[in-house]
């Protein structure tokens, strides 16, 4: 799946709601935050899924 720059998405294993920033070295470049600052990370395509369709989640 190949995802566009200003998506949302998520790791499948979990975790927070992200923003796909660019794409360097094969990787996916995402960006979040987590209640403190803004984290970025890199991951494989195939590490992600889309964020479409999910619920947030209240706190």
């Amino acid at each position: 799946m190949v995802f566009s720059v200003s998506e949302e998405v998520t790791v499948k294993q979990g975790g927070p709601r992200m923003i796909v920033t660019g794409y360097a070295s094969g990787m996916v470049e995402c960006r979040w935050y987590d209640g403190f600052g803004v984290k970025r990370e890199a991951f494989r395509e195939d590490e992600l899924m889309s964020g479409e369709g999910q619920q947030c989640q209240e706190v």
